[in-house]
Order: structure tokens, then C-alpha cells, then sequence
């Protein structure tokens, strides 16, 4: 069950499809949700560092705490008008440091909401989805910056290679996968495996011993490029929801995404929970 959740709240924007998603999410299970918004330190290369005089470096703080209050302000807004109880806090932080703080406050909550960046954008927001993927132990729900519908589960993806971040991400959103009307377990594989043998037919019946409708659909492609796989099925099905694993490994110190986790964050088109 959903009973609190966090948001990050797009600075510098007259909309945002993040907390729209987060309020209909916090609606329909009747959870309290936490708006967060980051006043950015100015990004100063250390080559010019000396040269930009101080009251310009004040200016663009004030004007970012601006952005960040009128972010909280449509947040209470949105929030009040939906009756739900909402909790605000306003941070200043430079963009590693505000992925940091996201991941760390994100550990006390059922569920993180993040907004995807616009394409060859430079947002605060994939900063912050790597945060709160690899440093809270919480699921993530990134939503698609062409998002207008709130939450709907008529159909989920819930994407499964047998994996334990696929496992963890399944798990993760047992809640919503309990409120969706079907569910199809997707496998994108490059070879078709035996002939007496079923792929994810073990996680299928795990959820449906849940009392859950599932479906078992195994996609065979040779050289398959995964991350095209699960978007064109899931606009083929009208997928709504779509849930995988967060993949990543550490480099000294730092995680990188992996090819797969990358390549939906950047093509997405429906919302995606994702865990690691």
C-alpha cells in the first residue's frame, strides 16, 4: 500500500507533469505526498570563477528561490484542491548536491516521482532520478515530460529477464500491479530458448496466485535492441504503466546507467517504475 510519497518539483516551469502524476497517484490511494524544490547554486565554471561579479551570483539565487516558491505554491494548490494531506520544503543546493538530499530523503518514503528531462535538455531531473535510484532502496517512478493523463492502470508492463532488480522492481510495485485491470509480464529475448520451456511463466503465476490477471508475452529478436522492444510494445498494447529494473554499476564511486536503463529514460512515453 501507498501511503506517503515524494516529489520533486520542476523549477523554472509553467507545468509539470511530475506533480500532476504525483497528486492523482496520492488521490488514488488516499497517501500523504511531500513536494520538494531545489533553489540551484548557480553552475559557475572554475575558469571564470573570478570574473563574474557577486551581485550577478546573488541575482541568479534570488531569481531560482523564486522559481522554487512558485513551484511549492502550484503544488499546495494542486494538493488542496484534491483534499489531500501535503507537506512542502524548499532546499538550496547545487545539482550534485541536490541528487544527494533527494535519494537520502526518498529512503522514508513508500515512493519517489520524478519528472523526465525534455530531450538534449540539461534538467536537474536525470541528476536526480540516478540519486534516488541507486542511493534511496526505494522505487522510482520517472513520468514522461509529455505526460497529461494522471493515473491509470488499465493495462501494466511489468518487464521481466529473471533478474533480481527485475524482481525488486515487481515487488516494489505490487500496490499498483493489485489495482491494474491486466498485466502482461513482458521477456525480450535473442533466442528462443527450448521448446518445452516457457519463460516468466514462474512470475506469472506468482502474481496470479495474488489474484492477479496476467499474460505471459515473450518477444524473440536477434542483435534485439531491449529498450525499442518494450516501447513499441508498449504502445502497441496502450500500456499505461510500465515496470522494470533500474540497471547501473559503480565507477569509482559513481554509478552508470546501463544501456537499457538509459535508453527508456530518454525515449520513455508512458511513466515507468523503476528499482534497483
Amino acid at each position: 500500500m501507498i501511503k506517503d510519497l515524494i516529489v520533486n518539483l520542476k523549477v523554472g516551469a509553467d507545468s509539470d507533469p511530475a506533480t500532476d502524476y504525483a497528486i492523482s497517484i496520492a488521490s488514488t490511494f488516499t497517501a500523504h505526498v511531500a513536494g520538494i524544490a531545489f533553489a540551484y547554486d548557480p553552475v559557475i565554471p572554475p575558469s571564470i570563477m573570478g570574473g563574474i561579479p557577486a551581485d550577478f551570483i546573488e541575482a541568479q539565487r534570488t531569481e531560482s528561490t523564486k522559481s522554487a516558491k512558485a513551484a511549492i505554491a502550484r503544488f499546495e494548490a494542486a494538493a488542496k484542491r484534491n483534499g489531500l494531506a501535503a507537506e512542502t520544503r524548499l532546499l538550496s543546493a547545487t545539482l550534485a548536491g541536490a541528487a544527494d538530499q533527494f535519494g537520502r530523503m526518498a529512503r522514508r518514503f513508500d515512493i519517489s516521482v520524478i519528472g523526465q528531462p525534455k530531450p538534449k535538455e540539461a534538467a536537474p531531473e536525470e541528476f536526480i532520478t540516478e540519486g534516488v535510484l541507486f542511493g534511496s532502496g526505494r522505487p522510482v517512478i520517472i513520468v514522461p515530460y509529455i505526460q497529461k493523463d494522471a493515473l491509470k492502470l488499465n493495462r501494466v508492463i511489468a518487464c521481466w529477464d529473471g533478474s533480481r532488480t527485475a524482481a525488486r522492481a515487481i515487488a516494489d510495485a505490487m500496490p499498483f500491479l493489485r489495482r491494474s485491470k491486466a498485466i502482461d509480464v513482458l521477456i525480450v529475448a535473442g533466442d528462443r530458448g527450448k521448446g518445452d520451456e516457457i519463460p516468466g511463466a514462474d512470475m506469472g503465476e506468482h502474481l496470479a496466485r495474488h489474484g492477479m490477471k496476467v499474460d505471459v508475452k515473450r518477444i524473440v529478436a536477434k542483435d534485439v535492441d531491449v529498450t525499442n522492444t518494450i516501447l513499441s510494445y508498449a504502445a502497441d498494447s496502450s500500456a499505461d504503466l510500465i515496470v522494470m529494473g533500474g540497471y547501473g554499476h559503480s565507477r569509482l564511486r559513481e554509478f552508470v546507467l546501463g544501456g537499457a536503463t538509459r535508453g527508456i529514460l530518454g525515449a520513455m512515453t508512458v511513466p515507468v517504475i523503476m528499482s534497483h
